[in-house]
């Protein structure tokens, strides 16, 4: 099929029967093997120009596995890495290249990361981008294996955001990043791939990848790079926000593109809640990160997200919040904050260190508002923490420790019982 000249409309006609996902794997082996074979040599000395054809049909190919992919499943035989590996010798061979070769190149570049990502069947809608996929490193690579991708990210990210997001996608897909000489490059290119003049789609994959390395980023203070360190802290909390809203001071609505946090994910909260572990990032969480988390309390109530706001507003200590921010939050609204975090807690802890740990902080937050509770809200309350404590339970048993934690939550269900036991006692009957 290299050398065959058609219209990709012609494709459309296709009939997607069952043996389209045959011909599309096999198109995909043969595909492979021409790729596979480049050197990374000048194209000059590509004597059959059998790659060179094959390169120009990338695109092609790309229409014809998204037509399919109703039906057709990557074979064993598909081996992102060795793709990359193509793409790698075409990104050396493009920077140092003449410049009557570059618009080609660059362009077999593009399409082969395409390519990549599409045989995988890894999705580029914005709406999917939540969803893991799993592309593997194929075997043991070294992070400076993909210190190209870091340098052609940098490159690419301010003319070409398409082939950016790809990038992005890719390293999170394979789940590396880059190596340490790399790491101040690659957070300035996804500080920059944050700002507001960039696509939507663009934005959310760097925040994306950023809450992969969340871990890594919340111990600031064992990066031992001071530039990076300092870079890392002045910057990225401004670009974290600016990623989920664009416009400051604007609250998108629920079915607007740009709001992160959802029923099902709430990665700007999920992000926000490791960083808030270390002090160092305090003052940086400030202001108008504190203030965007009060305005969604009520939006949060009884979701996953309510946990992590509540370890977000906790953990931050008052004197980081600024004058209009603690006028701004009532004594209701921590309560419904923190009675909401509770059924979801059981399974936030779920083999969760950061969870785990953040439990006895809840406990003394929820007890400090116990007060302000609805009567009803108490036996709620009540049933959450059993649930909470019969996953510690279990939890113990099978990897032992945790015994402080088991007790403050007793702690907390004791209080409550009897504050509620109280009221049954009082009134003999508990508001609806």
């Amino acid at each position: 099929m290299v050398g065959v000249q058609f219209d990709k409309k012609d494709i459309v006609r296709i009939d997607k029967s069952s043996s389209l996902p045959r011909f599309v794997d096999a198109l995909l082996t043969q595909f492979q093997m021409i790729l596979w074979e480049y050197d990374g040599g000048d194209l000059d000395k590509d004597s059959t120009g059998v790659t060179r054809r094959a390169w120009k049909l990338l695109d092609v190919i790309c229409f014809m596995l998204e037509s399919a992919k109703d039906h057709y499943h990557p074979s064993p035989s598909f081996d992102a890495m060795r793709n990359l590996d193509m793409c790698r010798k075409i990104y050396s061979q493009l920077r140092s290249s003449k410049q009557n070769d570059l618009e080609e190149l660059s362009r077999a570049l593009k399409n082969g990361l395409r390519f990549t990502l599409t045989a995988a069947q890894v999705s580029r809608d914005p709406a999917h981008l939540w969803y893991s996929y799993d592309l593997g490193t194929g075997d043991s690579r070294s992070l400076e294996d993909f210190d190209w991708l870091v340098d052609y990210l940098e490159y690419i990210h301010s003319s070409d955001q398409e082939t950016a997001f790809d990038i992005l996608l890719l390293l999170n897909d394979m789940q590396v990043r880059c190596s340490a000489a790399k790491q101040h490059q690659f957070f300035k290119s996804l500080i920059a791939c944050m700002s507001s003049n960039m696509p939507l789609h663009l934005r959310h994959v760097a925040l994306r990848t950023v809450l992969n390395a969340r871990e890594e980023i919340a111990s600031i203070d064992a990066i031992h790079d001071a530039k990076l360190r300092d870079m890392v802290l002045m910057e990225l909390s401004p670009a974290i926000l600016t990623a989920v809203c664009p416009q400051p001071g604007t609250i998108p609505s629920d079915d607007s593109p740009d709001c992160i946090f959802h029923h099902d994910h709430d990665t700007y909260l999920e992000l926000l809640f490791a960083l808030a572990r270390n002090s160092n990032w305090h003052p940086h969480l400030s202001r108008d990160h504190i203030d965007r988390c009060i305005s969604i309390i009520a939006e949060c109530r009884f979701r996953p997200p309510a946990f992590h706001l509540a370890g977000i507003l906790l953990r931050i200590p008052p004197e980081q919040w600024s004058a209009t921010s603690l006028d701004s939050i009532t004594k209701r609204q921590w309560w419904d904050m923190l009675s909401g975090a509770w059924p979801h807690a059981n399974y936030m802890i779920y083999h969760d260190i950061p969870c785990f740990e953040f439990l006895p902080v809840l406990v003394e937050g929820t007890k400090k508002y116990l007060q302000f509770a609805p009567d009803y809200d108490l036996e709620r309350l009540i049933g959450n923490v059993d649930a909470v404590l019969e996953e510690l339970e279990r939890q113990k048993s099978e990897q032992g420790g945790g015994e402080g934690v088991v007790i403050a939550v007793k702690e907390l269900r004791k209080v409550a019982s009897e504050m509620f036991e109280e009221l049954v006692n009082g009134q003999g009957v508990i508001s609806p």
